[in-house]
C-alpha cells in the first residue's frame, strides 16, 4: 500500500491522472446504512480509503444523505468499477 504523499502523477500538467487519490460521493436513503457500506465497497475492490475522509451530509429534509470518501486509484478501470460497484447496491441512487 502507497502513502498518498508517495504517489505521483503520471503528467503533472494534466489534471485527471492515475494514479491518484480522488473523491467519490454516494447518494442514498438515510435508512441504507451508507456510512459503513461505502468504505466497505471500496475496500472490497482492492482500494485504499484514506483514513478520515468520510464525510456524511444529510438532504434539507432528512430523508436522503451524501456520503463522501476519498480514495488511492491506480487507473480508470478501478475508478469505474468504483462507481459501478456504488451503483449497483440498494439504497444508493447516484454515485458522484
Amino acid at each position: 500500500m502507497h502513502k498518498i504523499d508517495d504517489i505521483q502523477r503520471q503528467q503533472p500538467d494534466k489534471g485527471f491522472q492515475f494514479p491518484g487519490a480522488f473523491e467519490i460521493t454516494a447518494l442514498g436513503h438515510t435508512d441504507a446504512e451508507l456510512e459503513a457500506r461505502v468504505p466497505e465497497i471500496i475496500r472490497a475492490l482492492g482500494l485504499n480509503v484514506i483514513a478520515g475522509s468520510l464525510r456524511v451530509k444529510p438532504s434539507r429534509e432528512g430523508n436522503y444523505h451524501s456520503v463522501s470518501v476519498t480514495f488511492t486509484c491506480p487507473d480508470r478501470q478501478a475508478y469505474d468499477a468504483a462507481h459501478a460497484a456504488l451503483r449497483d447496491q440498494p439504497g444508493i441512487r447516484w454515485t458522484l
